[in-house]
């Protein structure tokens, strides 16, 4: 019976030490697949984006403002002051001589209102997606046509560029339509906005960006504000005029600051549009 020799070479495995241990990135060299990483440490903060007004001085102290080249979504129920915000931020916007589009999906804007909260209609662009149809409020699948004209068309402007403000109105689509948008939707235009001073706005009456948001901002309704007519005013004794709502906004999320927001409300009140 042979025997084994008592002496067999061994592999030598080198063994670092953490002193001798080499850079991250001299041992990611050597594999081809991992040769383009960047170590987390390398990787370059990105600075906090521009914010610009809404022109609601309350919404403005509670989210510091609208960010540029990110995607912020406004929620909430029919009269919880989504509109007033709405025409608003246009306004706004236009007043600082930049030009915004309007993406109304159901063809729900009003123009005389707009006209009143001070939107400049030179450098506005107003989008009605099937606003000709005959079947404009009809069933479920001409709606959501409607969605994906929508979609399109806020992917033709964010690649075009030269706006200060995009705004995709979802408000009035049913939540369970506006929940069959891919995610991969929001991402595009996420990725679309991120590079450029544009800000995009989405307004629906629950999230439909989910986590591409980088502002996730809830609105409420709390109380109507209420008068009696001038006695001059030939009306009921028992009438009383709608002068505006209470609303109130409260900060869902918030990716703009390093630690996490918590959430927080705020209060303002809209202002009733009367036909002169």
């Amino acid at each position: 019976m042979s025997s084994l020799p008592s002496h067999l070479p061994m592999a030598i495995t080198p063994v670092w030490s953490a002193k001798s241990r080499p850079p991250l990135e001299k041992r990611l060299n050597p594999m081809p697949k991992l040769a383009g990483v960047t170590p987390a440490s390398k990787l370059a903060v990105r600075p906090r984006p521009e914010m610009v007004s809404t022109g609601i001085r309350e919404i403005d102290v509670l989210t510091g403002g609208l960010p540029r080249g990110c995607l912020s979504e406004i929620y909430g129920p029919v009269s919880s002051g989504r509109t007033s915000l709405l025409v608003t931020a246009l306004a706004a916007a236009t007043q600082r001589k930049e030009f915004c589009a309007l993406v109304d999906t159901t063809d729900a804007f009003d123009p005389s209102s707009a006209a009143a909260a001070g939107i400049e209609f030179e450098k506005f662009l107003w989008i009605r997606c099937g606003a000709n149809s005959p079947r404009r409020h009809g069933g479920t699948e001409l709606k959501y046509g409607h969605v994906e004209q929508a979609l399109r068309v806020t992917d033709l402007l964010l690649q075009s560029g030269g706006f200060g403000l995009v705004a995709i109105d979802l408000s009035d689509v049913p939540s369970q339509i506006v929940r069959r948008i891919p995610l991969t939707s929001w991402f595009r235009f996420q990725r679309a906005v991120e590079p450029t001073p544009t800000v995009l706005l989405v307004f629906s009456q629950t999230p439909c960006a989910r986590t591409c948001a980088s502002l996730l901002l809830q609105m409420r309704g709390q109380s109507a504000i209420l008068s009696r007519p001038s006695p001059r005013q030939e009306t009921p004794t028992h009438t009383q005029l709608l002068d505006g709502l209470q609303i109130e906004g409260e900060l869902v999320r918030s990716r703009l600051e390093r630690k996490p927001v918590q959430s927080v409300t705020t209060a303002f009140a809209t202002k009733a549009v009367r036909a002169g």
